[in-house]
């Protein structure tokens, strides 16, 4: 058997470009390659140019209808609305399948360096427009009188993905308002009753982040059934007693969350004594399916706040209200515990969730009392009208109603004693 000779093969060498780079060189190459996209990107490339023309006359001059939810062209009063982002993009959909930390572009960290101002060159006429964006997102030109929005996403964190319209007029919001300070009137502070002026309500969109996400939680605990019930006599007193038999109990639950809201604002998300911003949380939920694509334009006449907090320092929020969600979704597995369960420990597992920016309408009525510097607020959600908040109240007139109440019971009291004896 013979075999062929073939030719000798050339031994492998090492390939390579060049020599070696140096440290300083391999940043630069690093600093010079792509960042990479956003998971979803959100950005209205139709108004980057930030000219919102109406679709019929071409005006720039546009805003808000709270009383229909649309944008209207104040030159020629044509009426139109941006596209709901849940169909646009397609965010209801998947939740089941979410698989890591999905972040929409408007929804990106905020850069610590980031500037607020945001220069435009009009396409009117070319003149330079700066805009504040720590202020307002709109501005119009000096010159030809365009209005220029801000609508590109800018790091820091002043445009969302999304933005939900007011529906509720002002006139609405102050009747509500007054509503809700009438019914309270009796205890309020006499100075509150003489200073309340409900037409100075604000409408302003608050910065939230939207999540939806697919969950596994577990939790572990101690649960007791009673099984037994007496009582015993001590002295001048009556004291119950109970035995129950103990058992650990153990549940493990898997579920998704579909638009939680979450604040973007740490001003909105710190509760102190000195605020009674927490009241906004009342108001909850907002019908966030009815969000549009983010257009500058809703907000003319209103004002807004910036989003301030980053998703992974949102993380151990979301994990909180996560926790809370699977203990209200195993409530009705624990019923044979007619003593109730104590949880000891608990867990939970965020397989995959999606986080929006979006702004969300409310109107807002605020009084500075000045005896202890309480900031007190009256909110109306712009959406649904729902209403809640906090007023001075009068110290005496409490302490007044106390008394009253407590002599009140002591003579019913009385009563009963002498028909009984």
């Amino acid at each position: 058997m013979t075999q062929e000779p073939t030719e000798p093969r050339e031994p492998q060498r090492p390939t390579f470009d060049g020599p070696p780079l140096s440290l300083e060189e391999e940043l630069a190459a690093a600093r010079a390659e792509p960042e990479p996209g956003p998971d979803i990107n959100t950005v209205n490339d139709s108004l980057k140019d930030g000219l919102n023309r109406c679709p019929r006359c071409g005006s720039t001059d546009v805003q808000l209808r709270g009383s229909t939810g649309m944008l209207v062209c104040r030159y020629c009063r044509h009426e139109w609305s941006e596209t709901r982002v849940e169909e646009e993009l397609g965010l209801g959909e998947g939740i089941d399948t979410l698989d890591g930390v999905v972040i929409a572009s408007g929804a990106a960290d905020i850069a610590a360096d980031a500037d607020d101002v945001v220069t435009f060159k009009c396409e009117g006429c070319g003149a330079e427009v700066v805009i504040d964006t720590a202020h307002a997102l709109n501005a119009r030109c000096h010159w030809c009188r365009h209005t220029l929005n801000v609508n590109q996403q800018i790091e820091n964190g002043a445009v969302p993905d999304a933005v939900l319209p007011f529906k509720l007029t002002k006139d609405e919001a102050v009747e509500l308002i007054r509503g809700f300070a009438s019914k309270r009137r009796l205890f309020a502070h006499k100075r509150f009753k003489k200073e309340f002026v409900p037409e100075n309500v604000l409408g302003v969109y608050l910065p939230y982040l939207v999540v939806d996400a697919r969950v596994e939680s577990e939790y572990w605990g101690q649960g007791e059934v009673q099984t037994r019930r007496w009582t015993e006599k001590q002295g001048d007193n009556t004291v119950t007693y109970y035995a129950a038999d103990v058992y650990q109990v153990a549940r493990k639950v898997a579920f998704t969350v579909d638009d939680l809201t979450i604040e973007g604002s740490s001003e909105r998300a710190d509760f102190n004594s000195a605020k009674t911003n927490n009241i906004v949380n009342t108001i909850l939920p907002f019908d966030t399916k009815n969000a549009v694509r983010w257009n500058s334009s809703y907000l003319v006449g209103f004002t807004s706040e910036k989003r301030d907090r980053n998703v992974t320092a949102l993380q151990p929020v979301l994990e909180d209200q996560l926790l809370s969600v699977g203990r209200a979704q195993v409530e009705g597995s624990l019923g044979r515990f007619d003593r109730g369960v104590r949880w000891e420990q608990e867990r939970v597992d965020v397989g995959g969730s999606r986080w929006v920016s979006m702004y969300l309408p409310v109107w807002l009525y605020s009084y500075q009392q000045e005896s202890n510097g309480v900031l007190h607020y009256i909110a109306v959600n712009a959406r649904t009208g729902e209403t809640m908040g906090s007023i001075p109240v009068s110290q005496p007139k409490l302490l007044l109603a106390a008394v009253t109440v407590g002599t009140f019971l002591e003579g019913i009291a009385g009563a009963i004693l002498v028909a009984s004896a």
